[in-house]
């Protein structure tokens, strides 16, 4: 989808770096063309778009986390009109390669209307899951926290708090822009900071409420939230402040140092065969149920939108009527 303003070279991009004065890392993350094509395939209500692209800039900033050819899902289920948010980041093939993203939502269209409140208040009461497969013959690893605290940077921040015993913080700001000639652009920018893993960083009062109990780190990591709750919208999402200078701004005298940039991309791995292997697990007599008049099976990709025809045999069953 095209954009209204120019190309800059840090736009979907994802940037490490390290505080090395005060023991914390974290990643910036700016995402342009990325969130306007995940978006731009469906025709999501305003609201939703939005709470969407959040889930999105929190998988870029969480997923370089993992390793290559690893994949790590986000995944947020909620009682209220909006009943999933899904994303997926798919590490690198390769050193240097681009990172891919996928993400969809699930929403009752006239629920949504109705209620009122906030776009997170709207998914309502549930989950907010990580899951990381780490490829074939290996078990995937998942971690479920509460929905809490207002918005999804802060469902992050309670996951890495309860799930990982490293205290997170977020900060993310969604943008959307328009030109009399251009459709709605969609930009995002984000900033996370985390205190580098040590022994026991956390005291557990009780699984719902675990204290921090960082010692001689204490100091450090209040100035990194200190800093990082001075960060401007425009610094996260504007296309004139680029992360490097942005890191600087908010942590010079924290010795930040840099890594290099993740490049990132919209990415989906559906396909007639992986449709196939879904299908596999369903009876003859389910098959014949989804089988259209034309005798063929449809399926349509939820991320990507892409749609595929099957002829039943393709799935190893001749999807004749039954006799009972």
């Amino acid at each position: 989808m095209p954009t209204n303003k120019p190309h800059t070279n840090w736009d979907d991009t994802i940037l490490p770096f390290q505080l090395d004065k005060s023991d914390v890392r974290g990643r910036i993350a700016r995402l342009d063309g990325l969130l306007n094509e995940i978006l731009g395939q469906h025709n999501y209500p305003l609201e939703v778009s939005a709470v969407l692209a959040e889930a999105v800039a929190l998988t870029a900033l969480i997923g370089p986390s993992i390793k290559l050819r690893w994949k790590l899902s986000l995944q947020i289920r909620g009682d209220g009109p909006i009943r999933i948010l899904a994303t997926d980041y798919y590490g690198p093939t390769d050193d240097g390669k681009p990172a891919r993203i996928r993400a969809y939502a699930s929403f009752d269209e006239d629920a949504l209307k109705a209620a009122n409140g906030s776009a997170f208040e709207k998914i309502g009461k549930g989950m907010f899951a990580i899951l990381i497969d780490q490829g074939e013959d290996m078990k995937p690893y998942q971690g479920i926290t509460p929905l809490t605290g207002g918005s999804l940077s802060a469902c992050a921040s309670t996951y890495f708090a309860q799930s990982e015993q490293l205290p997170t913080e977020f900060a993310i700001s969604i943008g959307q822009s328009s030109t009399p000639t251009e459709k709605d652009a969609w930009r995002a920018g984000g900033i996370m900071v985390q205190m580098m893993p040590k022994a026991s960083p956390f005291v557990a009062k009780s699984t719902d409420s675990p204290t921090l109990d960082l010692g001689d780190q204490t100091d450090n990591w209040r100035r990194a939230l200190m800093h990082i709750q001075t960060v401007e919208e425009t610094e996260l999402v504007g296309p004139y402040v680029s992360p490097e200078t942005l890191l600087h701004r908010l942590f010079h005298e924290d010795q930040p140092r840099i890594f290099p940039t993740q490049p990132v991309q919209f990415g989906c791995s559906c396909g007639a065969e992986k449709v196939r292997s879904t299908m596999s697990m369903y009876s003859q007599k389910d098959i014949e149920t989804m089988t259209a008049e034309n005798g063929m099976v449809t399926a349509d990709c939820q991320f990507c939108g892409s749609h595929y025809e099957l002829d039943p045999k393709t799935l190893g069953f001749d999807a004749k009527p039954s006799q009972d």
